[in-house]
């Protein structure tokens, strides 16, 4: 583990294209979380574009209302090789507030049925005040393999479309 991100790869007997679709597609996010805080997609709509926003609900034992939503907004779409998002949340008057955290998945095919999928955790950007009342990261490492290994089980799953 780095100081300011955490990683993690596995081997997914998926063609990139398949599991790149299921990672654009956030009704399946809470599938493939490895924490168990992702609850639902609150926006269905499969990620097409840089600057997407799509909300999740999720929970948490230690958040003040348990359940609680997160915003989250695309940073990189390229199919199939990368996709990431930075996370924050939605004030009262709409206007979206981001903590510095990105999720980010790498693809690399590693010939027409398998793909190594690297997930990666960075908070390199939180600001000192969310430092001082949050620990980064939130969750030991093997989250990340957790995530990864439910996405494995998904995309064997899922046929192509």
């Amino acid at each position: 583990m780095d100081r300011e991100n955490v990683c993690a790869t596995v081997v997914v007997a998926a063609p990139a294209t398949r599991v790149f679709a299921l990672l654009a597609d956030p009704r399946t996010h809470a599938a493939i979380d490895g924490t168990g805080w992702v609850q639902d997609a609150a926006d269905q709509a499969p990620l097409t574009e840089v600057g997407q926003i799509f909300r999740m609900d999720m929970y948490h034992p230690n958040h003040p209302n348990g359940d609680y939503r997160v915003a989250n907004q695309v940073q990189v779409l390229d199919p199939p090789r990368a996709i990431a998002w930075r996370t924050g949340q939605e004030k009262d008057d709409g206007q979206l507030e981001f903590g510095g955290w990105v999720w980010r998945y790498d693809l690399v095919p590693l010939g027409p049925s398998d793909t190594e999928v690297t997930l990666i955790y960075d908070w390199s950007a939180v600001p000192h005040y969310i430092r001082e009342y949050l620990q980064f990261p939130p969750f030991g490492p093997e989250h990340l393999t957790n995530s990864l290994h439910h996405l494995a089980e998904l995309a064997v799953l899922t046929p192509d479309a």
